[in-house]
């Protein structure tokens, strides 16, 4: 069962990152990808569910990217957010941040669906951050504030290059940010 759900899973994720989330049915995701409705039902529980499934894999992903780019202990902070933004500013992973901020916004227009991503998107990210952050130095009060600081400001600048596709600009932003954070 598991490697069903995740090949559905990444085929929803590929097709709404390519056609967005729009008005689209639990049938015409299924169609475009090649099941069933009831399939997506069996492992998904409901349209909510596959939405909120999505989010948490590309979330996953971009925690295991962050990881990964951690893993030398003499990073800087610094460092560390330049590395980031970089993965998280390619433009191959636009259509996959595009779906983000579309459930989000769903999210945050308390649509009962999308809704429970708020309880956890946010507290996860910034208790990742935190503790990489307190790995590298700093106490842990200022580490949660400076890591809700860093994930609000690269989620703005990624809304803006989303928005605006002024990858300059958004990119000297970053960099100012990143320079007053060391």
């Amino acid at each position: 069962m598991g490697d069903a759900r995740a090949a559905l899973l990444r085929a929803a994720i590929g097709h709404l990152a390519e056609h967005g989330l729009g008005g689209a049915t639990l049938r015409s995701i299924a169609a475009a990808i090649g099941t069933s409705h009831r399939m997506l039902i069996y492992h998904f529980g409901s349209r909510d569910g596959l939405l909120l499934a999505i989010v948490r894999s590309v979330e996953e992903e971009q925690r295991a990217s962050l990881v990964e780019l951690a893993a030398d202990p003499g990073t800087s902070p610094a460092d560390l957010a330049r590395r980031m933004w970089e993965r998280v500013a390619d433009p191959r992973l636009h259509p996959h941040e595009r779906l983000f901020f579309e459930l989000y916004g769903r999210a945050l227009q308390g649509d009962p669906g999308a809704a429970p991503m708020l309880e956890w998107v946010v507290p996860a990210a910034v208790e990742q951050v935190a503790a990489l952050l307190v790995e590298r130095g700093l106490p842990a009060d200022e580490a949660r504030a400076t890591a809700r600081l860093g994930i609000a400001t690269v989620r703005g600048l990624l809304l803006d290059l989303l928005s605006t596709g002024d990858r300059a600009a958004v990119d000297a932003a970053h960099e100012l940010y990143v320079r007053r954070l060391a």
